[in-house]
């Protein structure tokens, strides 16, 4: 796929913020359903907490949410990062290949088509200045499996330097929460994610989430898109508004998830969060704090100047 080929069809979606350079989509006063409460204390909680954990820990990257399952979050992370230099460093590859094992050669095509048009095409990525790091929930792996195997077969066909490429991509998987343990097994242990082992080990990191957050965003949380499996990647229908039962309520969970990242508290707790990890110390987690502590001091959004100290409280860790 080159800089000028049109991005494949992919599920439409409403933009909530004006992330990006773009502008909000006119939603006018969509109802939501009458037995439809905001999400609890807790998702949002732990949402929060796990977010600032992504943020810590992908080291810099662009972040390029896999699937839909962490809508959520990139929800969240667009309204905290409104009119932040982060614009356009929030990628979505709303795709499902949780296997592909029956994949026809265009479907393989396509699936290409999709990776380019975030920025993982082989030749790209050995170019690319910043690393990007793919986010979704984990359970086995198999997504990020069916992923990186393809990609590794794309990159040897263009034969672009695996030594370069292999230095600029993450994976961070969100994994239920479990009792610590050096007993405890975890998805990079299966025989089947061989794989992980052919990158530096800092660049596949589990961030833990309550076990039952983890199973509404995996399982019964409402989404705006339907999956998109490969027999729907050439289905012309997949781009239109979506008109599903569920459509509103998610859209109103949508809606709130990005305006909580919009609030001054939530983007203080990221911040207060992300120093209490041990990698804050270095230059790119802390231009992310930075970012974040901009924002969050300009009612407009414009990017007026920190408050002064903020780095000191950085150094030295006071929060």
């Amino acid at each position: 796929m080159t800089a000028e080929a049109a991005p494949p069809p992919r599920p439409y979606r409403w933009s909530l913020s004006s992330f990006g350079g773009g502008r909000p989509d006119q939603l006018g006063t969509l109802p939501a359903p009458r037995d439809q409460s905001p999400p609890s204390a807790l998702v949002l909680a732990e949402l929060t907490g796990v977010t600032a954990k992504v943020l810590a820990r992908s080291d810099g990257a662009d972040l390029c949410f896999l699937g839909r399952s962490l809508d959520s979050m990139y929800d969240l992370l667009t309204g905290a990062l409104e009119h932040s230099p982060w614009d356009g460093r929030l990628l979505r590859l709303p795709v499902s290949c949780m296997t592909d094992t029956h994949w026809s050669p265009a479907a393989v095509g396509r699936f290409r088509e999709h990776l380019a048009s975030v920025g993982l095409e082989p030749y790209a990525l050995a170019r690319r200045k910043r690393p990007v790091a793919l986010v979704d929930v984990v359970c086995e792996g198999r997504s990020y499996g069916t992923l990186h195997g393809r990609l590794a077969d794309w990159i040897e066909e263009s034969r672009e330097p695996w030594a370069v490429i292999r230095r600029k991509l993450r994976y961070v998987a969100v994994t239920p929460r479990t009792r610590t343990s050096p007993n405890t097994w975890r998805w990079q242990q299966d025989p089947g994610n061989a794989w992980v082992r052919t990158l530096p080990a800092h660049q596949v990191t589990d961030v833990s989430l309550d076990g039952r957050v983890w199973r509404y965003l995996a399982d019964d949380q409402p989404k705006v898109n339907q999956s998109f499996p490969h027999w729907n990647w050439f289905d012309e229908e997949s781009t239109l508004p979506p008109r599903h039962h569920e459509v509103a309520r998610a859209l109103a969970e949508a809606r709130y998830f990005t305006e909580a990242g919009r609030g001054t508290r939530l983007r203080e707790e990221l911040i207060r969060l992300m120093a209490r990890e041990p990698g804050f110390a270095g230059r790119e987690q802390r231009r992310i704090a930075l970012a974040l502590r901009t924002r969050s001091t300009s009612r407009t959004g414009s990017g007026t100047r920190p408050r002064a100290g903020t780095r000191a409280r950085y150094k030295t860790g006071n929060r």
